[in-house]
């Protein structure tokens, strides 16, 4: 289905999506983890991991839900999850119903809806598949207009350039339908909003050198993303550098800080 308001998502191409969500799972997942566990998943639980991607979320549900849980894991592209035992469905979050096997006692959704238009009726929706007590769990990244802080680097050129490329992907996104503050600035207040109680956020920031995950991440996105940075003046040889940059143990910059925002559905009657 296609409308006006439909997004469209920045980060394409078959080997980048692989390495990205390799390299997402990577940085990520230990937060998402903690996060998990923190509120305590009850064994036996029904969970909906929406946007599974690879599955590792889903795979963690599987392991803190035990042998009586279910975790359902949907995705538009379910070729990519591995999570057995979890049900895979394709899905689309916008416009299909909620799946089977609600209401859900936990409900995982991580940088998803910051890239969908719809994202506060997609939140609605969520918190009605909720269980009474239910857990909703939202992770987006804090982006900012300015892009990221460099802490080390081999050149001042080397600085500025790569910080006009990180500056050039949130405006990319945002072209492509993404809200990038969305998880900073909105997503506390719209689930505080909801029918939900004990909302709360955690804030959690990592740096990572030339060759690990996050700046691989860059280097991905110099390839998914060639054709718009072109656009704004990007040329082969920038991109090149690029690559060299964000690969040199010399060069450190901070990433995107992970916001993690829960909300229980009431379980008052």
């Amino acid at each position: 289905m296609s409308t006006a308001s439909e997004t469209q998502y920045a980060f394409h191409g078959a080997v980048e999506v692989d390495d990205q969500l390799d390299a997402l799972e990577t940085m990520l997942d230990p937060g998402t983890a903690e996060c998990l566990v923190r509120l305590g998943v009850p064994a036996g639980a029904r969970c909906w991991e929406v946007g599974a991607g690879g599955g590792s979320i889903a795979r963690h549900l599987l392991a803190l839900a035990g042998p009586g849980g279910r975790v359902v894991a949907t995705d538009l592209d379910t070729s990519r999850i591995a999570a057995p035992g979890a049900e895979i469905l394709q899905h689309d979050v916008r416009w299909d119903p909620a799946p089977d096997g609600g209401p859900f006692d936990v409900i995982h959704a991580r940088w998803v809806l910051m890239h969908l238009p719809e994202r506060r009726r997609v939140l609605s929706k969520l918190v009605d598949a909720l269980a009474p007590g239910g857990w909703l769990v939202i992770e987006e990244s804090m982006v900012t207009p300015e892009g990221l802080p460099v802490l080390t680097s081999s050149s001042p050129a080397d600085v500025e350039l790569f910080g006009r490329f990180s500056r050039a992907v949130v405006r990319i996104l945002a072209d492509a339908g993404a809200d990038p503050q969305w998880g900073a600035r909105d997503l506390h207040a719209a689930m505080a909003e909801s029918s939900l109680e004990d909302v709360h956020s955690i804030h959690r920031t990592d740096s990572w050198t030339g060759g690990g995950a996050g700046s691989r991440l860059h280097d991905i996105h110099t390839r998914q993303l060639r054709e718009p940075l072109c656009a704004r003046g990007f040329t082969d040889s920038d991109l090149d550098r690029l690559q060299n940059i964000v690969a040199d143990p010399r060069f450190s910059a901070m990433w995107y800080p992970l916001v993690s925002t829960c909300g229980r559905k009431t379980s008052r009657a």
